[in-house]
C-alpha cells in the first residue's frame, strides 16, 4: 500500500502541475490554430499572476482578483494582435517583447504598490480558491483503491483545476463543431480564402488572442491565487514555454495538448519526489539535475518521438490584403 499511496500523490501531484500548462496549451492553440505564432504566452500567464494576486489582496475577492488576472492578460493579448495583425510586425518580437515587459512590470509595480520586493501579500482564505471535496470523498476514503483514487485523486482540487480539464472538450467541440472554430482554423491555413469569402482575416485573429487572453489569465491566476498563495518574481518560471513545448508535441490537437501537458506535468512531479532520493545502481542523483529532468526530456521527446509537427501554413506569416 505504501507504493500504492506514493503513485497516487504523484498522479495528484501531476494534475495540479499540469493544470497551468495545459490551460496555457489551450491558450496557444487557439492563436496558433488562427495564424499567430504566440511565444509571449509567458509574459500574458506572469501578468495574469500578478494582476489575479493583487486584486484578490486590495479587494478581499478571489473572483474579482481571477477577473482582473483575465482583463490583463487579454489586454497583452490585444497588445500583440495591435503589433502582429494590425501593423503586420515580427510575431516572434512582439512576443519576446510582451515577455520582457511583463517581467519587469511585474516587480516595478508590486514593489510600488506592496513594498514587499515585488512580492504581494499573502492571500488569506476567501482571496484564493480553496480545494473543493466532492460527494462522498469522506465516506468512501477507506475503502481500499477505489477510496484513495476518489478522495485524494480526483476530489481535493480548486475549481479552476476542474475547469481547465473541461475546458480540452470544450476547445475541441468549438474548433471542429462550430462555425467560428471552421474559420479560425481556415484562417490558420489560407487566410486568402476567407477573405475572398467575406470574412475578415483580422477581427478572427483578434478574437482568437481573446481566447489566447482568457486561458492565459486563468493560467496565472492558477498560480497565484492556488498553488502558491500570492504572487512572486517570475514565479511563472518558464511553464508558457514548455506548454509550447507541448502544444507541438500535441501536434496542435487540444486532446493530445492534455496528455502531453500531464505527461510534463508527470515528469516535473517525478523530479520533485525523487530529489535526495537514491536511485537503483545510479545512487543519490544530484538535486540539480532532478530540477532539470523536465525540460531535458522535453528536449528529447521533441527531438525524437513525435515525428514530423506540421504547423498551420500561415502560422508567423501577416496576412497581407491582395488589391
Amino acid at each position: 500500500m505504501d507504493v500504492f499511496n506514493a503513485i497516487i500523490q504523484t498522479l495528484d501531484s501531476t494534475i495540479r502541475l499540469s493544470v497551468p500548462l495545459l490551460l496555457a496549451c489551450l491558450a496557444g492553440l487557439y492563436s496558433e490554430r488562427a495564424g499567430i505564432f504566440d511565444i509571449g504566452l509567458e509574459g500574458k500567464m506572469l501578468v495574469g499572476a500578478f494582476a489575479g494576486a493583487a486584486a484578490a489582496s486590495v479587494f478581499h475577492s478571489a473572483f474579482l482578483g481571477l477577473g482582473m488576472a483575465v482583463v490583463i492578460s487579454v489586454a497583452f493579448a490585444m497588445i500583440h494582435g495591435f503589433a502582429s495583425i494590425t501593423h503586420r510586425g515580427n510575431q516572434i518580437v512582439s512576443g519576446v517583447a510582451i515577455n520582457f515587459i511583463a517581467a519587469g512590470s511585474t516587480i516595478i509595480l508590486g514593489q510600488a504598490w506592496f513594498q514587499q520586493g515585488g512580492r504581494t501579500p499573502a492571500l488569506q482564505p476567501g482571496e484564493r480558491f480553496e480545494a473543493i471535496t466532492l460527494p462522498g470523498a469522506e465516506a468512501i476514503r477507506d475503502v481500499p483503491i477505489i477510496g484513495p483514487v476518489y478522495a485524494e485523486l480526483l476530489s481535493g482540487h480548486s475549481i479552476l483545476v476542474y475547469l481547465a480539464f473541461l475546458m480540452v472538450p470544450f476547445t475541441w467541440w468549438v474548433l471542429f463543431r462550430t462555425r467560428f472554430g471552421l474559420r479560425l482554423r481556415a484562417v490558420g491555413e489560407n487566410p486568402a480564402a476567407v477573405d475572398t469569402a467575406g470574412i475578415s482575416v483580422a477581427w478572427l485573429r483578434y478574437r482568437a488572442l481573446i481566447c489566447t487572453g482568457i486561458l492565459t489569465g486563468i493560467a496565472g491566476a492558477y498560480l497565484s491565487m492556488v498553488q502558491n498563495g500570492g504572487f512572486v518574481k517570475d514565479m511563472t518560471a518558464g511553464k508558457g514555454y514548455i506548454a509550447l513545448a507541448a502544444l507541438i508535441f500535441a501536434k496542435w490537437k487540444p486532446v493530445n495538448a492534455m496528455f502531453a501537458c500531464l505527461l510534463f506535468g508527470f515528469l516535473d512531479a517525478a523530479s520533485i519526489r525523487l530529489q535526495g532520493s537514491p536511485l537503483p545502481i545510479i545512487g543519490k542523483v544530484p538535486a540539480q539535475f532532478m530540477q532539470a529532468l523536465p525540460y531535458i526530456l522535453t528536449v528529447i521527446l521533441l527531438a525524437g518521438f513525435i515525428g514530423k509537427a506540421i504547423p498551420p501554413r500561415a502560422g508567423g506569416v501577416p496576412y497581407v490584403k491582395e488589391r
